[in-house]
């Protein structure tokens, strides 16, 4: 049987969440999804997931400070980290610096909205890096 990836989807807005688990789920991925930064961090560490969808703007604690402990922690820092960000359209809303998210070694960045084909498309590829 073909070793399915667990992804790992976090995100406050449970529209997007539901959209973007169906777009997923019609690949052979388990999905296990996470509302912010902290429940983020402790599903990375119980289900250590093959690959992480991580919105940028969210309460509790935002994507950047999340992706930053994990990227820290040796368990986890490997995990091929993708930024979801709707930071170009609301960036001015939200008092987190853009430079942050610069600074910080994760694996790419998508912008929201992301057509489906492109999510796929992305996932795929950091997936393939990651050996799948």
């Amino acid at each position: 049987m073909e070793k399915r990836a667990k992804i790992l989807l976090v995100d406050d807005d449970a529209d997007f969440i539901e959209s973007t688990r169906i777009v997923l789920e019609s690949k052979p991925y388990q999905i296990i999804i996470a509302s912010n930064g902290d429940e983020g961090l402790r599903k990375a560490r119980e289900e250590k997931p093959d690959l992480i969808l991580m919105d940028v703007i969210m309460p509790i604690k935002d994507g950047f400070t999340a992706a930053e402990q994990l990227k820290k922690d040796p368990q986890l820092s490997k995990i091929p980290t993708l930024m979801l960000t709707a930071f170009a359209t609301k960036g001015r809303e939200t008092s987190i610096p853009v430079s942050r998210g610069l600074a910080l070694e994760t694996e790419d960045y998508i912008d929201k909205p992301v057509s489906p084909d492109e999510l796929l498309a992305r996932v795929a590829k950091h997936l393939k890096k990651a050996g799948f």
